[in-house]
């Protein structure tokens, strides 16, 4: 082999054991709080908003502080370093990425998935349809 093969693989497995060194832990999947608590790293976690908890944001250190519900109904305190997402409230689901410090969540970003406007309208759509349809009907057949 030439002395220029084997320094290039060499880079390159050093190069790959670099990237999965660095970011190999910060790379987390979808979990429950209970999971993301156990192994510390960074997660996504997938839930809904507990809305019969607290919340409040603090201007003077710019938290927002929230109870959420994951899919397991495990409910636990979140707080994100930033003011409270834009259309929180009318949130179907709520994707918090971050890690577990101090028993509670603390929140790098958050992702709020409201209800789809697509389906407002279809569902629109389809009563339109039915009641037309009703009205089509000779009137023997509509009892």
């Amino acid at each position: 082999m030439k002395w220029k093969t084997i320094i290039g693989l060499a880079a390159m497995l050093g190069f790959g054991t670099l990237l999965f060194v660095n970011f190999g832990s910060q790379v987390g999947g979808y979990m429950n709080f209970e999971q993301a608590a156990q192994t510390g790293a960074s997660a996504h976690v997938v839930g809904t908003w507990a809305e019969d908890r607290p919340t409040h944001y603090d201007r003077a250190q710019n938290v927002f502080t929230f109870y959420m519900r994951d899919e397991t109904g495990t409910v636990r305190k979140v707080r994100y370093n930033n003011p409270k997402p834009a259309n929180f409230e009318e949130a179907e689901q709520v994707v918090v990425q971050g890690r577990t410090q101090d028993g509670a969540f603390v929140a790098k970003n958050i992702l709020v998935k409201c209800p789809s406007k697509y389906n407002e309208a279809q569902d629109l759509q389809q009563k339109a349809s039915r009641s037309s349809s009703e009205q089509t009907l000779p009137p023997s057949a509509q009892k």
